[in-house]
């Protein structure tokens, strides 16, 4: 979520490039603003190095013996066999990120300021390693290499760098209050930090949650997502070499027992997760059991409202960039895309055509757009999702089709003719399926764009900054774009309205999630008379 200028092989040089944040919009454009051989080259082959449980700096075996195979999306092919974490297995990094957290230990102790040294460090390390890590990514998610590189994995050394900065400066208040009384606030840690991934950002999503509770002061425990784990493993393996102390960063990949387990242990104080509407209520109901805090960054079904009087070339590169991007496996992708009707036909015809040239292929090809989708029930849900789309009479304009019979490749697809109450533009569908939809009026639209379980993002484009704000305004979202898309940035809260979830990921605010207000109140002794 970056500002990339690629214009040299040069790891240093695309380092110094992407330490310039600005947004994840922008760092796309970007790179496809130059030519993508000069990228540093992918390391294809790249084997995993770590497959274990990473509790107190050590890599442990599963306490049951068992393991997972997590696959390449590309090819269909098992990449390497990982330790399944249980029950067993959170319970001890609960003791030991319970015993970093004790107070009198080395991270308890330690100078705010060293926190932050030690996430430029992480940073640091990220950054030496990043084409082996984005190299990593892309083998074990399928998104494209020129993108898991300056995007993703640079981007997660610019999101450390920036909770950096505020470990010695987030900080409490003096207060005046009534009475002989001196008042004031300190901000303090949480305590133990229950973390719960996705696969669609793994590591970027990763530094979202590791930088505002490391940089307060908390102890953690990472759940990667099971078709995801290998950059996680990576990052909790420098995160030793940094220095952090034992216990402080804990990784337990593994299926839902070891989440659930996390999410009901007493000893846990709070959870932070990232993925699906569905799983996110399973989880705030298990953490309501111990009444532990919660923050849910869910599903979407986000509005892009396009006005009559935009400038249709870009309006329809924009749209196309709401959607597809990482085959549209983005919880705020913009997939109810509303046209108003004096330019629908044209900006669907255009739409169309822009998605036929879209080049599908291997993500380690440096001019593909689109790789695969995570998996196998992935690609499935996407694919029935379309047939339900023919069959309630929506009209099938490009893709539609699985492509090619090895991987788990799916056509961009777009839809015209869509009606608010087809499945396809209800269901999140979580893939490369664009719905344009047909509005009249600007009251019309807002009322039909609200009219969702959902409100994680929304965006209008159009050339009137009144009917801009006017829109903005009234739609019920956590982000509202203006003649843009996907210009996201670390500096900016990231959440949902409604069913998106609650609490934010980036942005100063991501801080209040993982601290405590203690008040504290003084007597002062007053003068004898």
């Amino acid at each position: 979520m970056l500002r990339t200028v690629v214009k040299s092989a040069a790891v240093r040089q695309l380092q110094e490039a992407c330490r310039k944040p600005s947004s994840l919009a922008g760092a796309v454009q970007a790179v496809s603003n130059y030519a993508t051989a000069s990228l540093p080259a992918p390391q294809q082959d790249a084997k995993a190095l770590y497959t274990g449980i990473f509790i107190d700096n050590e890599w442990h075996k599963s306490s049951s013996g068992k393991t997972f195979k997590t696959v390449n999306p590309a090819t269909g092919e098992a990449i390497a066999e990982i330790q399944e974490g249980s029950k067993a297995d959170i319970d001890k990094a609960v003791k030991a990120a319970n015993e970093a957290f004790r107070l009198g230990s080395p991270w308890r102790t330690m100078d705010a300021s060293q926190r932050g040294f030690l996430l430029n460090k992480l940073a640091d390390l990220i950054e030496r390693d990043a084409v082996y890590l984005a190299s990593l990514e892309t083998l074990d998610n399928g998104k494209p290499y020129n993108m898991s590189l300056p995007v993703d994995v640079h981007g997660a050394a610019n999101n450390l760098r920036y909770f950096a900065g505020f470990a010695d400066k987030f900080h409490g208040k003096t207060i005046p209050m009534d009475g002989p009384f001196f008042s004031f606030t300190r901000q303090e840690p949480v305590g133990v930090v229950g973390s719960i991934l996705p696969w669609n950002f793994p590591i970027m999503l990763l530094s979202w949650k590791l930088g505002p509770a490391l940089a307060m002061g908390n102890t953690i425990i990472v759940k990667p997502a099971e078709q995801t784990p290998l950059t996680t493993l990576h990052v909790a393996q420098l995160a030793k070499e940094a220095g952090f102390p034992p216990g402080v960063i804990n990784i337990v990949p593994g299926y839902g027992e070891a989440g659930k387990a996390l999410v009901e242990h007493p000893n846990v104080d709070k959870i932070a997760f990232t993925g699906s509407t569905e799983v996110g209520k399973l989880i705030q109901a298990g953490a309501a059991r111990t009444l532990k805090r919660v923050t849910l960054e869910l599903g979407g079904k986000s509005p892009n409202i396009i006005l009559g009087d935009v400038d249709l070339t870009e309006a329809v590169e924009t749209a196309h960039f709401g959607l597809f991007f990482n085959m549209g496996q983005c919880c705020c992708a913009g997939s109810r895309t509303f046209v108003q009707e004096d330019i629908y036909d044209k900006f669907v015809e255009a739409a169309a055509e822009r998605a036929k040239k879209k080049t599908v292929g291997s993500p380690f090809d440096l001019n593909v757009e689109q790789g695969p989708q995570i998996d196998g029930e992935q690609m499935d849900k996407i694919l029935d999702l379309i047939k339900s789309g023919e069959k309630e009479g929506a009209k099938l304009v490009a893709g539609g089709k699985r492509v090619g019979d090895k991987g788990f490749f799916v056509a961009p697809t777009v839809f015209a003719d869509v009606k608010d109450n087809m499945r396809i533009a209800k269901e999140e569908i979580f893939g490369p399926v664009q719905q344009i939809i047909r509005f009249k009026t600007v009251d019309e639209v807002i009322a039909r764009a609200n009219n969702t379980d959902y409100g994680l993002a929304a965006a209008v484009m159009t050339k009137d900054i009144d009917k801009a704000m006017y829109i903005m305004q009234a739609l019920r979202a956590g982000t509202v774009w203006i003649n843009t898309y996907n210009a996201l940035s670390v500096q900016v809260p990231f959440g949902g309205y409604k069913q998106s979830g609650f609490g934010r990921d980036a942005g100063m605010d991501a801080l209040n999630a993982y601290s405590e207000i203690k008040s504290v109140i003084v007597k002062v002794p007053q003068k004898n008379s």
